[in-house]
């Protein structure tokens, strides 16, 4: 039986290192004939926000599809009590890399949630379904005001724009949705390579997809995640949109002093 399982495990991680193994061949062919600094960015928190979070949605399904419920954030946060992938960056998790299995945890946490509140089973399950495909609508997210114009001042000035952030499996549909399609050229979730930033590996992953760019830099809202976490693997960083740190070199509040950081003008 233990055969059976390591067996399976095994099978798992071989699969997921040959697609990665794929996507990066094609994205370093792809760098290699069009060589361009890179900026890894951050998503949620840092070019764009959604409000209150998978909680928020919740409460928003059941006042759409229950109205007259009653039920607020604090009466369904205590039963959102789900791990996710990005609470133990330290674990690799290739067995979650497909978006069925990486939402499977979470739609039957979410439909215990419903039943703890109140809704029966069977229209608690529907409404999981429900929470993952509002979770994951474009039209949730909003991008910041400075988001926009800061991408694109860059890329005039050559830089090439890559998205790497710990997030869901349909993190590419949403920033096509929100409007940034045109200005980023790969968009990396950890739901999907199998790593959680801060571990080194999804940094090395999207070094290699960047085709080891000699001019590179992380920007993020998260201290350890992205700021330490890039650092650790010799990219330079900005922490963005939070409170400033001691021992942080590159900072700005918003994104407005981004782009004389990355590229200062002569």
């Amino acid at each position: 039986m233990l055969c059976c399982v390591a067996s399976g495990i095994c099978r798992v991680i071989f699969d997921l290192y040959i697609n990665v193994k794929k996507r990066l061949e094609v994205g370093i062919v792809k760098m290699i004939t069009e060589k361009h600094p890179t900026v890894f960015w951050d998503f949620d928190g840092t070019l764009a926000y959604r409000e209150g979070f998978f909680v928020a949605t919740l409460v928003k399904i059941l006042d759409e599809y229950i109205p007259g419920l009653g039920v607020k954030i604090e009466d369904l946060r205590p039963h959102l009590n789900y791990t996710f992938p990005w609470h133990n960056p330290d674990v690799p998790h290739p067995e979650l890399s497909t978006p069925e299995a990486w939402w499977l945890g979470i739609e039957t946490t979410f439909a215990s949630a419903f039943e703890a509140v109140g809704v029966d089973s069977r229209k608690a399950k529907k409404l999981a379904k429900l929470s993952h495909e509002l979770y994951v609508d474009p039209s949730s997210f909003i991008l910041y005001e400075d988001t926009i114009e800061t991408l694109e001042l860059l890329q005039d000035h050559g830089w090439r724009h890559i998205i790497l952030s710990n997030h869901v499996p349909e993190l590419l549909q949403i920033v096509e949705g929100v409007g940034l399609g045109r200005l980023i050229s790969e968009c990396i979730s950890s739901a999907n390579v199998g790593f959680e930033k801060p571990n080194p590996e999804i940094f090395r992953i999207a070094l290699k997809l960047a085709g080891n760019p000699e001019a590179v830099w992380m920007v993020g809202d998260r201290i350890d995640a992205d700021v330490r976490g890039a650092e650790a693997v010799g990219i330079k960083s900005i922490l963005v949109r939070s409170k400033m740190i001691e021992g942080v070199t590159y900072y700005s509040r918003t994104l407005s002093d981004v782009a004389s950081i990355i590229h200062p003008k002569d």
